[in-house]
């Protein structure tokens, strides 16, 4: 029966795009000539390729036009919602009363005054064979249903579980396990955000300064060259507002990483030319770099 119900969406369904695709897929679960069936939110969106509030759109659509009807008494399987296409099955009722005594016979296109069949107890109770049950309880109102589908329902979703895990006393990550030992690189804090600091007095931490040197910045700009690079970044980040620890290490290694070393001359270079060449960022500085510009942040490169 399915296949009638998909050749009525097919032909005289007026919805479109993301609508149709919702329609479609619907009609395609029909089991019989009452063109009910249940279709949860979570298998629409995947049949139809649709983002969320693309198929709740499309559903809320569909109600407004007439082609379906959210059966708020009914349910199917794991509280799946249920559906019924009004106007497919008032077409499949007009073909089956046109061709009951002439299988040949002529059948008018259907029209908004087609009768529909009404979905008496006794369809309702046929229907259990196809997994749709009477609903229990009081979520049977239709005034506490969300018309884009059961899945949406706040009553129904299970409730996220609390994060669980070893938290210290205060509850941040930020709070040392000794209590006697220095906040370092931290201004102030607040209790909903991270510790931030301005540039001044942001200190180069051990790991930034173990970082320079296993890329080889710490020999190439050498100890002099290194601390004339974070002068030179300090004094272009002393007017940006307080950060974090961890962005403003972001921050001075890609600083660092594009810094020129110191020139020296090169024989083989040609006279009054410069022999040193131009540092370049690892893959790692890059997309660190591309990161903090994409969020907003100093990339390094406005030297």
């Amino acid at each position: 029966m399915s296949v009638d119900a998909r050749e009525w969406g097919w032909e005289h369904s007026s919805s479109r795009g993301v609508a149709r695709l919702v329609l479609l897929s619907i009609a395609d679960r029909v089991p019989d000539g009452q063109c009910v069936a249940w279709a949860s939110l979570a298998s629409l969106i995947q049949r139809t390729n649709a983002s969320r509030t693309a198929v709740r759109t499309a559903l809320i659509a569909l109600a407004e036009s007439g082609e379906l009807e959210l059966l708020d008494d009914l349910e199917g399987p794991q509280r799946a919602t249920v559906y019924r296409l009004p106007r497919a099955a008032a077409w499949l009722a007009k073909v089956a009363a046109a061709k009951k005594d002439d299988p040949d016979a002529y059948v008018e296109p259907p029209a908004d005054t087609d009768p529909v069949p009404e979905l008496d107890e006794e369809a309702k109770r046929r229907l259990r064979r196809y997994g749709i049950w009477p609903k229990k309880g009081t979520e049977s109102d239709p005034s506490r249903r969300n018309p884009t589908g059961a899945e949406s329902d706040p009553s129904r979703r299970i409730p996220t579980p609390r994060r669980v895990g070893i938290r210290t006393k205060e509850g941040t990550d930020s709070v040392p396990q000794n209590q006697s030992e220095p906040k370092v690189n931290r201004k102030g804090s607040s209790s909903g955000g991270a510790a931030v600091t301005s540039a001044s007095e942001w200190q180069v931490d051990p790991a930034s300064h173990t970082w320079a040197r296993q890329q080889g910045h710490l020999d190439r700009l050498g100890e002099a060259g290194l601390q004339a690079a974070d002068a030179k970044w300090r004094a272009h980040r002393a007017d940006f507002k307080p950060r974090s620890a961890a962005a403003w290490a972001a921050d001075w290694r890609s600083w660092v990483a594009r810094e020129h070393a110191p020139a020296r001359p090169n024989p083989s270079a040609p006279p009054g030319s410069n022999g040193a060449a131009p540092a370049g960022m690892t893959r790692a500085e890059a997309h660190t770099a591309a990161l903090l510009a994409a969020l907003g942040e100093p990339t390094g490169t406005e030297q």
